[in-house]
Order: structure tokens, then C-alpha cells, then sequence
């Protein structure tokens, strides 16, 4: 999904997380491998990064092949592992 640089990034009311104003995005193209709890593993790629209010951290999280649209979703470094976007 791309979004238009004009428009405010959506969220919130459809249950993709909090309303954003898209002049506070970090937007990167991250790669990550997702770790859910029952042991699996995935991975992804953070496409933003925003931080709320209360200064919690968040990241635009896509999980490859989930058939699940990016959203915007706390970060949680025990579960997010980011992972190398260049060379080592």
C-alpha cells in the first residue's frame, strides 16, 4: 500500500492502530523478522516510525505473505528484531 505524501496517514477507526499526521513519520524501508509467541517466526518490514503523546514508540509493521495490510503497531524489540538493510 502507498500512501499519497498530500494526505494525513489514516489509522484508528478502522482498527489499524492510532490516527497519525503523516508530518510525524519516520518513513524507512526496514527490514525485520517478526517473532510470535508459540515459537514461529516471520518475516517483514517496518515501512514508518512514529511516536505518540506519551513518547511510546511505533512501527508501520507488514508481514510478508500474511495477506495482511501494513499497520501501525507498538514496538516491541523482543518481537520485532530489525534486521540489516545494507551491507555488513
Amino acid at each position: 500500500m502507498v500512501e499519497s505524501l498530500r494526505s494525513p496517514v489514516r489509522g484508528g477507526e478502522r482498527g489499524e492502530g492510532p490516527a497519525v499526521a503523516e508530518a510525524d513519520v519516520e518513513w524507512v524501508s526496514q527490514p525485520v523478522e517478526v517473532h510470535y509467541g508459540d515459537g514461529r517466526w516471520a518475516l517483514g518490514r517496518v515501512s514508518g516510525w512514529w511516536q505518540d503523546a506519551a513518547g511510546a514508540r511505533w512501527c508501520r509493521l507488514r508481514v510478508a505473505r500474511s495477506g495482511s495490510p501494513a499497520r501501525w503497531e507498538p514496538f516491541d524489540p523482543a518481537r520485532v528484531v530489525l534486521l540489516p538493510a545494507g551491507g555488513l
